[in-house]
């Protein structure tokens, strides 16, 4: 761990001190998730073939280059990572910490927020990577006084010293890693806002007054921070993978402004950079703020140590992610802004390759977390290495009895976080559902139907999902305590790959099965 003062490189501001002003430039990655090849536009794995035409983007090579030149180039330049950088490919799988510690410190991070991804294999894994980083780990709303394996790895904030001027940057971890994650019994997070003002009280007390807030909490929550604190310079975000600018697909601007507060982020999957140059006057309030995420495609040369390295981690992984399962007449959609919001491809994909293993058993409903959805995969032929992109969390197929009302419950639960892009959106087999986001709470699920009959709310019916959803997680209480609980059947990317082997050419659809008004 790098002590809590940790110095970053700076450049010379202009000559004499007549200047009162300072400026910083920020540069930004956020939700890597062990992308480190290049990717295709939708974020799955791209071949040498596409890579060399150009068609894809991002992979950890070009991120050492792109970000060594900005920060070269760079007036008064801190690197920040908005958490999530384990879980999503092959190499988690593999490697757990180890790859992502080390590409980690080739970057050179001044700082890293914790992401939700970063407990998934509970305390050890994040308690491992704080090891072996140079990096400081920041969550000022996580407490972990009562997990002996995370004491005194886990920073609320760092001071970092960078051209003269004290920076504070203060870290912030989703408030409901409980249920998006497997954080343990002895961690608990609390409320971003107040959190973070209790920082920034700290360290305006200190006559720090510049400070970052490096926010794994999503684009929506970041806006609701700005508006509920006071003393918060900028926000670095993370774990919505949202893209600010002003071209396609951008869901506001680069910065986004409120209360006064820019709020950047650099969408996902190292495909990336952000860059925000900031102005600060002599009292520490921001005057100007300005920047654009760089995309790192084919023009960013790739660092070879780094390309060398990537392809040595990636030898012993080549076997399994070049078996082809299959192929797809059409691009099979997993993105995430519409398995989070609606009815999408791969979320049939699933819903219909879980039910097909299990319906001899006699269930007829099967539910799959868009969140659970972690790429597309695009037309042609199909590899396990694309399919264990989709879906890299190693959960296995879980069967259990419920209720109509639980059922219910849980429809609820899952569209409940639609205007945020919840990973809880609940993609169907063998039912039906109209949602209305703008209904009340409770009363947003109509029209249920369990094939060609209506929901009966006191009926029991068998279902299957995965065993994360059926243990609670993503907010699925209310199958926690499921009857005839079986959470130990096969692997859900080995259930995948099987039914796309026997429904061949495969074809990619929606149906309807979910109506949004």
């Amino acid at each position: 761990m790098r002590t809590l003062l940790a110095t970053a490189a700076a450049l010379a501001l202009g000559a004499g001190a007549a200047h009162a002003d300072f400026t910083l430039t920020i540069l930004h990655t956020n939700d890597v998730h062990d992308r480190f090849e290049p990717v295709t536009s939708s974020g799955s794995s791209c071949g040498a073939e596409d890579d060399a035409a150009g068609k894809c983007f991002g992979g950890v090579a070009r991120l050492v280059t792109a970000t060594r030149e900005a920060r070269e180039a760079a007036v008064n330049p801190v690197v920040l990572d908005g958490g999530d950088w384990f879980q999503g490919t092959l190499f988690y799988t593999r490697y757990k910490h180890a790859a992502a510690a080390e590409f980690i410190d080739r970057i050179g991070y001044d700082a890293m927020a914790v992401g939700n991804h970063e407990l998934d294999d509970g305390p050890e894994e994040l308690a491992a990577l704080a090891d072996a980083v140079d990096t400081p780990l920041l969550a000022a709303n996580m407490d972990t006084s009562s997990e002996p394996l995370l004491t005194g790895k886990i920073a609320a904030h760092v001071v970092l010293e960078v051209g003269g001027e004290k920076i504070g940057v203060i870290g912030l971890t989703p408030q409901d890693n409980d249920e998006l994650a497997s954080p343990g019994p002895n961690l608990t997070f609390s409320a971003p806002a107040p959190a973070v003002q209790a920082e920034v009280d700290e360290l305006t007390g200190q006559g720090i007054d510049k400070i970052i807030l490096l926010s794994h909490s999503g684009y929506s929550v970041d806006q609701q921070i700005a508006d509920q604190t006071h003393g918060v310079d900028v926000i670095v975000g993370g774990h919505s993978h949202t893209l600010l600018g002003t071209g396609e697909g951008a869901a506001g601007p680069y910065p986004t402004m409120v209360n006064g507060v820019p709020i950047v982020q650099a969408e996902a999957y190292s495909m990336y950079l952000g860059e925000l140059v900031v102005t600060f006057d002599d009292d520490g309030r921001v005057i100007a703020a300005d920047g654009a995420p760089k995309l790192l495609d084919a023009s960013v040369a790739e660092d070879p140590e780094a390309a060398a390295r990537v392809a040595e981690l990636a030898g012993p992984l080549e076997e399994i992610r070049a078996r082809q399962i299959g192929e797809t007449e059409a691009a099979i959609e997993g993105d995430r802004d519409v398995c989070r919001q609606r009815e999408c491809s791969m979320g049939n994909l699933v819903a219909e390759a879980q039910l097909a293993r299990v319906a001899d058993q006699g269930v007829q409903i099967s539910l799959v977390n868009g969140g659970g959805l972690r790429a597309s995969i695009d037309a042609g032929p199909v590899t396990m290495g694309e399919v264990l992109t989709v879906l890299p969390f190693n959960n296995t197929l879980s069967t259990f009895q419920i209720t109509g009302a639980q059922l219910k419950e849980a429809l609820e639960n899952g569209v409940s976080q639609m205007a945020d892009g919840g990973g809880r959106f609940p993609q169907v087999a063998g039912m039906r559902y109209t949602v209305d986001p703008a209904a009340p709470v409770g009363q947003r699920v109509s029209e249920v139907m369990v094939g060609d009959q209506p929901l009966d709310m006191a009926a029991e019916y068998m279902a299957v999902s995965n065993n994360y959803v059926r243990n609670g997680g993503d907010g699925y209480d209310s199958f926690v305590d499921a009857k005839n609980a079986y959470d130990f059947g096969p692997d859900l990317a080995d259930v995948v790959a099987e039914y796309l082997s026997a429904h061949q050419p495969y074809t990619p659809f929606t149906d309807g099965r979910i109506t949004v008004k």
